[in-house]
């Protein structure tokens, strides 16, 4: 599987659905630290949602997101 993205890649999050529980993060940029894998692939048949990307947020925070919510810095919504 090709990740599309790398550790180090600054990123922008982009949940732009108010209803999403994540939305408070849509907009914000960070750098990708890790990247994981769960089993969600094989839930939804679509490989790439076995990857999680996790992202240090300029805030400081992290946390993992999937590739559909991460766009590369550089993009605007």
């Amino acid at each position: 599987m090709v990740n599309r993205f790398s550790v180090g890649d600054r990123v922008r999050v982009d949940i732009p659905d108010t209803t999403d529980p994540d939305f408070e993060y849509h907009r914000e940029h960070g750098v990708v630290t890790a990247i994981k894998e769960d089993a969600a692939g094989y839930a939804t048949g679509d490989e790439r949602d076995s990857v999680l990307y996790r992202v240090e947020l300029e805030s400081g925070e992290e946390m993992d997101f999937r590739w559909r919510d991460l766009r590369p810095s550089d993009t605007e919504v």
